[in-house]
């Protein structure tokens, strides 16, 4: 058995960010650590395939109230399908599914890959753009768009920058955090009273849009959700897309370290592209870890998890073990690739984690990966055909800052719009 810390590790943890779990487990040699967070609550910290599965069980570790509040607060919403377990969570996670998994994800793709055209033939006239803030609002206009919640063209700007606030601020006690709980307050009052006004018929959404499904879902006890709640969820589908900006900038801070990757990804070979987006997705900082709280006292990896203890699952750490991944310090996108180089090679539900593990359809594992990954994967060709230079500028991504991204939010200049390969 590995003791605990005698003292609260909160401040060590928000001190040394992605590194803090990890380090503690490499300087534990095991995959399992305790420790203490959150006021002297004693914590057990998982890795591996087996510890996914573990922490994804409900008979060991549930979400209800195990989200800290600050995290609720900015970046999930009180009321969030990822503050649920049970009944109460399928029944709402099979609306995200019906969302996020079926057909219509692709209309958003090409929403978003045509917004990306349309903002680079604008870039050519600009000295130079900052290229995570211009993903942020095309994605905010492909989304909205999609999603059936109304924005103008003006009011786009102000809109990408409160969603990319939300998700700026929940993992520090700076500025950002207070900035991020008074977007969430403003937005989700915005967002109720347009869910109001779909449910009395003063305004249409369209059969199958998700402002029309979140605001006719009825509860796992056949009630609508209460209009702030029904807000919540929206923002819970417009916020993620537009935090695929972050992926944005990273596979430009790729492209730029390994230059090497550009021409294969401007032919659209969509295995590589796919594999080049799992890639970025593994190797860069995104979620530290997940976690949850154990219902009763259990036992794990030689541990007893007493009953209330927190349980996180070391999701960096993880996706940077060499067993899992060989050399991950090493950006690869072949690693996701068959023997061939010309498919695809999945990885299992509990290996590769940057947004969690298990099965999307049923468990706790976010619904919109796949969305993530086909939105990066198709970016990122539209990034690799894109002429332009890279000027002198800060593009060090602290692990110490959560969520990470390059210090610059990648500036680019001298921007040519890309074309046919």
């Amino acid at each position: 058995m590995v003791r605990s810390p005698r003292f609260d590790q909160t401040a060590a943890m928000l001190a040394q960010g992605y590194a803090w779990l990890p380090d503690r487990r490499r300087a534990a040699g095991r995959a399992t650590v305790r420790t203490r967070l959150m006021l002297v609550r004693p914590t057990l910290g998982v890795s591996g395939p087996a510890g996914a599965r573990f922490v994804y069980d409900e008979d060991h570790v549930r979400r209800s109230g195990a989200l800290p509040e600050p995290v609720v607060s900015t970046l999930f919403g009180h009321g969030a399908v990822h503050t649920l377990d049970g009944e109460p969570h399928r029944v709402r996670k099979a609306m995200f599914v019906q969302l996020l998994e079926g057909d219509g994800v692709g209309a958003l793709v090409g929403r978003a890959a045509a917004a990306w055209d349309d903002a680079a033939r604008r870039w050519a006239g600009e000295d130079r753009i900052v290229l995570m803030d211009e993903a942020a609002r095309l994605l905010t206009r492909a989304v909205c768009d999609w999603a059936a919640v109304p924005v103008t063209d003006d009011e786009v700007p102000a809109l990408a920058r409160d969603l990319t606030t939300l998700v700026d601020g929940f993992a520090t006690g700076a500025p950002r955090h207070w900035r991020a709980r008074r977007v969430r307050q403003r937005r989700e009052a915005w967002l109720a009273g347009i869910v109001e006004e779909v449910r009395s018929g003063a305004r249409t959404a369209p059969a199958g849009s998700v402002l029309h499904v979140v605001a006719t879902h009825r509860d796992a006890e056949g009630e609508l959700l209460e209009p702030r709640v029904a807000a919540v969820e929206v923002l819970n589908v417009v916020r993620p897309t537009v935090a695929v900006s972050w992926f944005v900038g990273f596979a430009a801070h790729a492209l730029h370290q390994w230059p090497e990757h550009r021409d294969r990804l401007r032919t659209g070979d969509d295995a590589f592209a796919t594999a080049f987006a799992h890639e970025v997705r593994r190797y860069y900082p995104f979620a530290p870890f997940i976690g949850g709280r154990a219902p009763r006292e259990v036992t794990w990896d030689g541990e007893t998890v007493p009953a209330g203890a927190m349980v996180l699952l070391d999701l960096f750490g993880q996706d940077h073990d060499p067993e899992l991944f060989p050399e991950p310090y090493a950006f690869r996108p072949a690693r996701f690739l068959d023997d061939t180089g010309t498919a695809v090679r999945r990885s299992g539900p509990w290996e590769l984690v940057p947004q969690g593990a298990g099965d999307p359809l049923s468990g706790h594992r976010c619904p919109g990966e796949d969305v993530t990954v086909r939105l990066l994967a198709t970016l990122a060709v539209r990034l690799a055909r894109l002429g332009c230079t890279v000027p002198e500028q800060d593009l060090t991504i602290s692990l110490r800052r959560i969520p990470a991204r390059p210090a610059s939010g990648v500036v680019l200049a001298d921007v040519r719009p890309g074309g046919a390969p």
